[in-house]
């Protein structure tokens, strides 16, 4: 079944977090996830503070940038993260705005390459294995986690073009598509993974965590324009979930039927009243659930 969330974006300040986290939990949500975008927050530490701030909320970061992080240092605070607080993280890596990668001298010449070398890698040092790798830029000499995660840790990884869409089904436990994706292009997305998987031999569940940009009310179409405009959304991509809470739960469905698995509804970066967005959004996840369109959240 399809789980439904919100994400705290970094262009609100740190300090509002925790209290956002509480709110995302009091509404009834499934998750709350943070982004770690330069140069603004740390995911990690977001990540940790709204864990330590709720009791049964899952938090997700996505992304963390595989060019800033060597993928031991990486696999060392995920599994520290999933020992803390059992099963109730979601991480997710990418390649980063390039960009932002060269601004700090990480950018690398092939991402793709980064992606298929370091994913694999850190799912085994998730799984308690000893790895040694002589890639392009994954270099490990017999690591192994002193403190590996007890349970099992998906990895996910985000991606956007076809190439990209293509290998996270390939190398990852689960796809994070951007916000501008419309159901049309999961659909298209699902296929492609699918695809993928198959052709590389593997087989059971793989998760698709989608953002959506969303806006209650009246007016909201012309608000979102401005948003949409902040992002660089052409075309198609200006897509969002707008109108009333009937009107944002049907896109929701519409994201579940097309295969995703974990749809986060994104507010606008500078949302003057997220507490009440926040409310909004837990009124639709309460509409899903009485028909049966999400999972029942813990106690």
């Amino acid at each position: 079944m399809t789980s439904m969330g919100m994400i705290f974006q970094p262009s609100f300040p740190p300090e509002r977090l925790r209290a956002a986290a509480v709110d995302a939990e009091r509404a009834g949500l499934d998750e709350l996830w943070v982004f770690e975008d330069c140069f603004k927050e740390s995911g990690i530490a977001a990540l940790v503070a709204a864990l330590a701030a709720t009791s049964n909320l899952r938090i997700g970061v996505g992304i963390l940038p595989m060019p800033l992080r060597n993928v031991a240092i990486t696999a060392m605070e995920m599994a520290t993260i999933e020992r803390l607080f059992p099963g109730r993280s979601r991480f997710g890596v990418g390649h980063g705005v390039l960009d932002w990668m060269g601004q700090v001298g990480a950018r690398v010449a092939s991402p793709l390459t980064l992606m298929r070398e370091y994913v694999p890698a850190l799912r085994r040092l998730l799984a308690g294995e000893e790895v040694t790798a002589d890639g392009r830029y994954v270099r490990l000499d017999r690591v192994r986690l002193d403190w590996p995660p007890e349970g099992r840790v998906p990895v996910l990884a985000a991606g956007e073009g076809p190439k990209t869409i293509a290998l996270t089904g390939e190398v990852a436990d689960g796809t994070v598509l951007t916000t501008g994706t419309t159901p049309a292009m999961v659909r298209s997305a699902v296929e492609r993974i699918g695809a993928s998987r198959g052709a590389a031999g593997r087989s059971g569940a793989h998760e698709v965590v989608v953002f959506v940009n969303a806006e209650f009310g009246p007016g909201a179409e012309e608000r979102m324009e401005a948003e949409f405009d902040l992002w660089h959304l052409e075309g198609e991509r200006r897509f969002a979930a707008m109108g009333d809470e009937d009107a944002v739960a049907q896109v929701v469905r519409d994201f579940a039927e097309a295969g995703a698995t974990t749809v986060l509804l994104q507010s606008r970066s500078h949302e003057p009243d997220l507490a009440a967005w926040t409310e909004q959004a837990g009124r639709v996840a309460a509409r899903l659930r009485q028909h049966g369109r999400l999972p029942e959240t813990s106690p």
